[in-house]
């Protein structure tokens, strides 16, 4: 550690004298002074030494220095130090002195000889409270190894903000040597960092005593001049024992993999958050070009600053067979379904307009996108890979214009097949796509493909799809009074066996809120029909908040007027100012509740017949779900298998729910994979709502 006088950092040898206010270190030891004569008489007394020992000069001089202040038996050791001290010797030491009051005070002294003009010699005493002395230099030892010893970067600028101390840490953290700090101004001893943050900083410690804390300080100092640091800087105000300010204390601490962390996890949030955006703005209609131009604006400008959507004009015109991969690293023909840049730009020009027909050569990277059925990144464009990204000369020289200096290009995938690209592009954003990126972008892909694709087959079967489009199963539902839920829905893995399974949240008047499951007998396009209608009609019906049971005689009465159609159902509606809970079911397995303890049962409710057998009651049963409750509802893609009696999945199902407990999220995964058929020859509908505190 080294330091400088405070009150000389930064001056001149030759400054004046510079007089202080009262309260220093020394008027609060109160250094007292006494004189004797060469015959041991008090010949000057201080004010300080009335303080110190109680009595007054009046009292004191003239005295006798042994009577007055030493106790008789140590009188004989006092006389020879004395002596010695008037032959020339210097003494320092503790002695214990007799006060006014009588009593024996410990009290520290520095003794030496004094001569006046006429050689008479004369004995100093210099002397302060013996307590308070070591409490002092405890305090500074103490101070001063802690300062020198820590870990932690410290310094103190004096009120000119020129440097008088600074410990060997800060010394690493700077990369400069103490001698580069002391007696310079902060703008001098630290031109690489933001010096003005720390000017304005400093001054505002000083000038209202308040401290500044954990200030982040983000550069490149010399002793790592290849990598940002990130440092927490605190600034507290220095003042003596009688207020005078001193100067300002600074502690730096190196933060660097805090903060990195803290930044990424604030683009991992970032990641997070616009993949959600995505899963509630991709798909909202079944429209392809506007189906493109929700994934261009999802992405820009978090990820990028121009997207394009393009698709394969074989898969458009269904001229390519759905199951054949392009992979025969040929050109291919695109049509450009959705351009969009985050801001005003020439590089708008750029990549084909939406509905233009374009056929690239197979060294073009979008043509290798699709060919390979893999992400292709190129952190850095130079001049010739640029060219491989525009459709010609003129549009790479209008990217090459707008600054457009790094490329990420996407397969949209749907089904296992490869049916357009996602074409991304950076200009004023200056940092290049990483993996991270990729990543990301690849996830926003394959969440779009599938609603692209959903567009396309609609396009090309109207018919078809709109029955598909009602039974459309729900996306996220809004987060209910008094619930936290989590659901997950698998269709079968053959497509000609897709089924009639749904889920729904309903939310219903008085912060009540329904939870339906339901399984529509049968498979194929039927099924997945009457799913769409029932599922309508039970939203339809639900919103009278009516009781459960009626709930499914209303949607018998509905199933039995459809064409030969049969479904089960399980419908219970939470009221979380009552935590009761009412359950009907038509012919649907049990639904299983997990208590807050952790134990599982099936709710003992009357299976009733399937929908639409007609002329059947349904009952009910009422149940309390405290918080911390978990009610499960499935379909029974989830525990039927072709081998297992039902009787023992079911109890596999509850021996899982009584395990350990998880997340909601991680408890549907758990339950998907450890219970469902591998072969997947159903759906599978999963619907879990824990019970909160409303």
């Amino acid at each position: 550690m080294r330091q400088t006088d405070p009150r000389r950092a930064g001056h001149p040898e030759s400054a004046a004298p510079e007089p202080s206010a009262p309260g220093g270190l020394l008027d609060a030891l109160g250094v007292a002074a006494v004189v004797l004569d060469a015959k041991g008489r008090i010949a000057l007394w201080s004010p300080s030494a009335e303080q110190l020992f109680g009595y007054s000069a009046d009292e004191a001089l003239g005295q006798a220095g042994s009577a007055l202040l030493v106790d008789p038996q140590h009188a004989p050791l006092v006389k020879e130090l004395f002596s010695q001290v008037l032959e020339g010797a210097t003494w320092a030491g503790g002695f214990p002195v007799r006060v006014k009051d009588g009593s024996l005070r410990q009290i520290e002294f520095r003794n030496m000889r004094m001569l006046d003009e006429k050689k008479n010699v004369y004995a100093l005493g210099i002397a302060t409270d013996q307590t308070a002395l070591r409490t002092v230099e405890t305090d500074l030892a103490l101070s001063m190894r802690l300062i020198s010893q820590s870990p932690i970067g410290l310094a103190v600028l004096d009120t000119d903000l020129c440097y008088v101390l600074v410990n060997q840490a800060l010394e690493r953290i700077n990369g400069l040597p103490a001698e580069k700090h002391l007696g310079r101004h902060v703008s001098d001893a630290l031109p690489f960092l933001d010096v003005s943050a720390i000017e304005n900083a400093t001054q505002q410690v000083l000038a209202t005593g308040a401290p500044l804390l954990d200030q982040y300080e983000v550069g490149r100092t010399p002793a790592d001049p290849g990598q940002d640091h990130a440092w927490s800087v605190s600034y507290y105000r220095l003042e003596d024992t009688g207020g005078q300010v001193l100067g300002v204390a600074v502690s730096v601490i190196d933060v660097t993999e805090r903060h990195s962390a803290t930044v990424e996890m604030t683009r991992a949030r970032k990641r997070l958050a616009l993949i959600a955006d995505a899963g509630v703005r991709i798909g909202t209609t079944l429209d392809l070009p506007h189906t493109a131009r929700e994934l261009a604006e999802v992405v820009v400008p978090d990820l990028a600053d121009l997207a394009a959507v393009d698709i394969l004009d074989d898969i458009l015109s269904d001229r390519q067979a759905a199951s054949v991969p392009v992979s025969d690293g040929g050109p291919a023909v695109f049509r450009a379904l959705a351009v969009k840049t985050g801001y005003r730009t020439e590089a708008s020009g750029a990549p084909d307009p939406a509905g233009k027909v374009a056929r690239y050569d197979p060294d073009r990277l979008i043509a290798q996108v699709v060919n390979s059925g893999d992400p292709i990144l190129v952190p850095r464009l130079d001049e010739e890979t640029l060219r491989r990204v525009a459709r010609d000369d003129d549009s790479a020289a209008l990217l090459a214009r707008a600054g457009a200096h790094s490329y990420l290009g996407v397969p949209l995938i749907a089904r296992g097949q490869v049916i357009g690209t996602l074409s991304l592009l950076r200009a004023r954003n200056q940092t290049p796509f990483d993996e991270d990126d990729r990543l990301l972008a690849s996830e926003l892909a394959a969440r779009a493909a599938i609603s692209i694709d959903n567009a396309r087959l609609y396009r090309k079967e109207r018919r078809t799809a709109l029955m598909l489009q009602r039974s459309l199963l729900p996306g996220r539902p809004p987060r209910q009074p008094g619930l936290e839920i989590a659901y997950r829905y698998q269709p079968a893995g053959a497509t000609h066996e897709v089924g009639g399974d749904w889920f729904d949240v309903l939310p219903l008047a008085g912060d009540k809120t329904a939870l339906v499951v339901g399984d529509v007998m049968g498979s194929g396009i039927t099924a997945a029909a009457t799913m769409g209608q029932l599922r309508t009609a039970t939203r339809t019906l639900a919103r009278l908040d009516m009781p459960p049971e009626t709930v499914l005689s209303h949607l018998d009465d509905v199933t039995a007027g459809l064409d030969q159609a049969f479904a089960t159902c399980v419908y219970a509606r939470y009221d979380p100012r009552t935590r009761q809970c009412l359950v009907s079911t038509a012919g649907h397995l049990p639904p299983a509740v997990v208590h807050p303890d952790g134990s599982a049962e099936y709710v003992d409710v009357p299976t009733g017949a399937p929908l639409g057998v007609g002329g059947v009651p349904f009952g009910t049963a009422e149940l309390e779900l405290p918080p911390g409750s978990r009610l499960v509802l499935y379909t029974d893609g989830l525990v039927e298998t072709r081998d297992d009696p039902i009787d023992v999945r079911l109890t596999d199902l509850l021996r899982m729910l009584s395990g350990p407990r998880h997340s909601l999220e991680r408890t549907c995964d758990l339950l998907l994979h450890s219970l469902r058929d591998p072969d997947g020859h159903d759906d599978t509908a999963l619907l879990i709502a824990e019970t909160q505190t409303h």
